[in-house]
């Protein structure tokens, strides 16, 4: 039987989503927590990667079992079990077949800028001192990304992936007094994509880039012509859409 997790967290303390030696990962802490709950080994699969200090408002992750588990009481002995900085938001059966990473429809990230100083939201934010933002230039930049399919000038160098190409369906900045957001949605996305986007076109914004920079950048297909990537702590994946048949059980 195939379960559905979702859940949150604070990605400080992590480097990253996915287990690897030497490092703490959320998905090894879930992990854990579920064999020790379950008493036998478990295995999750995450519907993505996130990297070392990025946070998920959403994330699913799905494990399998060979019986029927109580889901509100399994989501509340985890919550009790795990560290405060995860948080188990439902558990939910589904179809046998049903894959967290493979079965996404689409993923939403923001990415959160502090204009000023504010020292309750600095793990959560890139904050810029005393920068002056052009935000309808850097909207404008952004709308170009809709026109295009191959984002290899915003991907890690060295990375194994088979193909470039990912939809981008929604991508547009939003200013609410000194907080200014960054709201992206696509198919898939590459490794420090939206990082890297995001540092791009920040440059728009402060008059160092253009439009047809950004234009020009994308059809280089260079990572070099891009600008840098900005920092993790203000990337949060925030929604992972799914077809109705996969949550029906939510």
């Amino acid at each position: 039987m195939r379960y559905f997790i979702e859940l949150s967290y604070n990605g400080k303390n992590y480097h990253g989503w996915q287990i690897q030696p030497n490092a703490t990962s959320v998905q090894e802490v879930i992990q854990n927590a579920l064999s020790t709950l379950l008493r036998k080994e478990i295995n999750i699969m995450g519907a993505g990667r996130t990297d070392a200090g990025v946070h998920a408002t959403q994330m699913f992750a799905h494990f399998d079992v060979d019986h029927i588990i109580e889901v509100s009481e399994l989501r509340d002995r985890m919550n009790a079990f795990l560290p405060e900085d995860i948080v188990i938001n439902t558990v939910f059966l589904t179809d046998d077949n049903a894959h967290t990473r493979f079965d996404a429809l689409s993923r939403s990230y923001e990415y959160r800028i502090w204009l000023g100083r504010n020292p309750f939201v600095i793990d959560t934010t890139w904050q810029l001192y005393q920068q002056q933002l052009a935000v309808e230039k850097m909207n404008e930049a952004a709308r170009m990304l809709l026109n295009y399919s191959n984002f290899k000038s915003f991907s890690k160098s060295k990375t194994d992936v088979k193909t470039y190409n990912c939809k981008i369906t929604n991508a547009v900045w939003e200013l609410k007094g000194n907080s200014l957001v960054f709201h992206i949605t696509a198919d898939r996305f590459l490794r420090n994509m939206v990082r890297a986007i995001v540092g791009t076109l920040v440059e728009v914004g402060l008059g160092k880039k253009s439009k047809e920079d950004v234009i020009r950048i994308i059809e280089s297909q260079d990572r070099t012509k891009a600008g840098v990537s900005v920092p993790a702590q203000g990337l949060f994946l925030t929604e992972v859409a799914y077809p109705e048949t996969i949550l029906k059980n939510r």
